[in-house]
């Protein structure tokens, strides 16, 4: 049975007080990018939800998009018909017997939000469920641990019928949180980093660092794929490509083996942070987690850190490897993260790096190396932009 509409619910939108009506335009403008593949849908706005009306274009596919679109918690197929008992008892009943799989036991629960209706909740109920009962051999009713509920809401725009709740990305939508610097190596963590980011509203605009030849094209495409496949939960994303190999190769030849990944990850981060300012970005965010090597430490941390003025984000810092490799694959970014190409940060790397480094030996060394600063400002002006665009797909895709 083909629903007429979605219904789409906004979860945690609805508690923003007065800037509810921000939170979920945000929310709308991102369900209006999904349905531009879908020309014939209409979207309706209610207090609290938003409806998308069919018109003939295919529920399965739009569901499909539906279910990464941040900002969405949950989304139903229903079935619109006009407020009037008996059209309500009959589209109940076919409705019923159209499931996909059939229970054994049901209830009907039933809302009255459009009070001139003359029947309330309660008596729908059993209006509803007794009709259904009296049309069906195997169905009975069960109204504390049912096989299905089925949902009826009255409203002043129509009545509604559902069953089913598909779980949403949930979250803030994008852009409603503001713009930050997403430092993406092309590894497994930083991707969950950028999508976790996301949910939690913000725009995100990707920094990768390439020493190129000692990492390859190969190594730049994975990152780009990386990118791209976090263009279905936006728009699109800025790819920053930065060139490290003057700054890695100069580290590499100072000496000091156990300081270098310290001295190449504060370059990095001060390089970062000068694009944040360049393109209006109020943060940096990583996919840094506590301990999982010898730059994560607290220690490397907190040394690092302290090259930065705005703040650093790390949504995966608790985070067990597990919990990120299942969540990188639910995202459709693991296989591409654990292609064999190395990044920048795999290579000049020391058999024995600083787990616990001292900031004033850091900073000590930082300032014999008077070619740093024009060496990083040097990379922010080489830095490649590329913007990443969604694949739309093509109508082969959708019929």
């Amino acid at each position: 049975m083909i629903p007429d509409q979605i219904l789409l619910r906004l979860g945690e939108l609805t508690l923003k007080g007065k800037n509810r009506s921000k939170f979920e335009n945000r929310a709308l403008t991102e369900v209006s990018r999904v349905m531009e593949a879908f020309p014939k849908t209409k979207i309706t706005k209610t207090f609290g939800r938003v409806y998308v009306e069919l018109h003939g274009e295919p529920y399965e596919d739009i569901a499909d998009r539906l279910k990464k679109v941040i900002g969405i918690s949950s989304f139903s197929p229903v079935y619109a018909v006009q407020s009037e008992l008996k059209a309500i008892q009959q589209k109940a009943l076919e409705v019923m017997q159209h499931l996909k799989h059939q229970p054994k036991t049901f209830k009907v629960t039933a809302k009255r939000a459009h009070k001139p209706f003359p029947h309330g909740s309660q008596e729908m109920n059993h209006l509803v469920g007794g009709y259904i009962l009296h049309h069906t051999e195997y169905l009975k009713v069960d109204v504390h641990e049912p096989d299905l509920e089925l949902k009826v809401e009255v409203r002043k725009e129509g009545t509604f019928i559902f069953s089913e709740i598909i779980q949403g990305a949930k979250g803030l939508p994008v852009g409603s949180s503001g713009k930050a610097m997403l430092m993406l190596s092309g590894g497994i963590d930083s991707p969950v980093a950028g999508y976790l980011a996301m949910r939690r509203g913000i725009r995100i605009e990707a920094v990768h660092f390439h020493s190129y030849p000692y990492t390859s094209e190969r190594a730049k495409q994975k990152v780009i794929d990386l990118t791209r496949k976090l263009t279905c939960y936006t728009r699109e994303i800025r790819l920053h490509l930065v060139p490290f190999t003057d700054i890695q190769t100069k580290l590499a030849q100072g000496g000091s083996d156990n300081l270098l990944i310290t001295f190449m990850r504060r370059a990095m981060f001060r390089i970062t942070e000068k694009l944040a300012h360049k393109n209006e970005a109020m943060a940096i965010i990583t996919g840094e987690n506590l301990g999982q090597v010898a730059s994560q430490t607290m220690s490397s941390i907190s040394v690092i850190n302290k090259v930065n003025t705005i703040p650093v984000l790390r949504p995966l810092i608790t985070m067990e490897k597990a919990e990120i490799i299942a969540m990188s694959k639910q995202i459709d970014t693991y296989e591409t993260s654990i292609l064999p190409y190395e990044d920048c940060c795999t290579i000049f790397l020391p058999k024995s790096p600083a787990t616990n480094p001292s900031l004033k030996v850091v900073e000590k060394q930082e300032s014999w190396m008077k070619w740093l600063d024009e060496e990083i400002e040097k990379a922010v002006e080489q830095t490649e932009v590329i913007s990443i665009k969604e694949e739309q797909p093509s109508e082969l895709d959708l019929f």
